[in-house]
């Protein structure tokens, strides 16, 4: 009787520790689920909590009137965008249509939803338009609860370019208050967290919204610890480009109390892979592949 108490002890404690593991892994879709719907918009986003996503990972900019835009680019890229008047962008003239230099009743009007996209042939197309990082939570907090999903955690990062300040976006410091009050009239902080590839949005966030979860994003061969240390803090989430990633890197990371995310991972076999050397979550622009991982 007493062992059979004990194994079912050991059983249950088995079960909950497999459901446990499970739950901690963190299913990101990229701009929402990018394979599959349009980038950064509010129905790939819907599209995105229906296949199962932990973490909504989406990009964000700022517009001449200081409003915060999704979009993967702070300028219309020419892959997806389509001007008002329904005419292409040229990869050449891209940087010149500047969601910076636009109050966001300009940037509405251009269609980023029915140009077929050459990396993702694959995607549904619809017109639609870059929405308002403060309407697309408000619709995803609306939609988790009308179908009683699992509330989101919110993964924005801040898109800059180099030497592009006052020029393409803010200065750090701006755009990271610009997302902060988008978050705080929420109440979300506790389901948000802030990446970046630029570290001077990070470190801001981390000395005047210290506790705000952080992912620094890599995508240079680097020692991870230098990474590190030129942050100055240890951040929630170490994301690097998943070709960097390996069973030491992961050990590194976990030895500090840091998770890591790679991104972006899209076939089942690299989610696999993934798992297997024990990395907390994956970046994916197809969260459907969770599903087929045991197909």
């Amino acid at each position: 009787m007493h062992k059979n108490l004990l194994l079912f002890s050991v059983l249950v404690l088995f079960c909950f520790n497999v459901s446990a593991q499970k739950k901690r892994f963190d299913l990101q879709g990229k701009a929402g689920a990018r394979g599959i719907m349009p980038e950064n918009t509010i129905e790939g986003m819907l599209k995105a909590l229906d296949l199962g996503v932990t973490t909504l990972e989406m990009d964000a900019v700022i517009s001449k009137d200081k409003q915060v835009v999704l979009s993967q680019e702070p300028y219309f890229n020419n892959e997806i965008s389509l001007q008002p008047n329904g005419k292409a962008i040229t990869l050449k003239d891209q940087k010149n249509f500047n969601i910076y230099k636009m109050d966001y009743e300009q940037v509405k009007k251009f269609d980023v939803g029915s140009k077929v996209h050459s990396r993702f042939p694959g995607q549904m197309k619809f017109k639609a338009y870059k929405p308002l990082l403060s309407a697309t939570i408000d619709a995803a907090e609306a939609y988790v609860k009308e179908h009683k999903l699992a509330k989101p955690m919110y993964s924005i990062e801040t898109k800059t370019i180099k030497n592009g300040d006052n020029e393409f976006h803010p200065e750090p410091a701006e755009f990271v208050d610009l997302i902060m009050e988008v978050i705080n009239a929420r109440k979300l902080s506790k389901r948000v967290i802030i990446e970046s590839f630029d570290m001077r949005t990070l470190q801001y966030l981390h000395e005047k919204y210290p506790k705000i979860q952080t992912s620094l994003l890599i995508d240079e061969k680097e020692p991870f610890e230098d990474y590190i240390d030129k942050l100055g803090f240890k951040p929630t989430i170490y994301s690097p480009y998943s070709v960097l990633v390996g069973k030491g890197l992961v050990d590194r990371c976990h030895a500090m109390g840091i998770k890591i995310i790679p991104w972006t991972v899209n076939t089942v076999k690299e989610l696999k892979y993934f798992m297997d050397l024990g990395v907390d979550g994956v970046l994916t622009d197809y969260p459907n592949i969770m599903g087929q991982l045991n197909n």
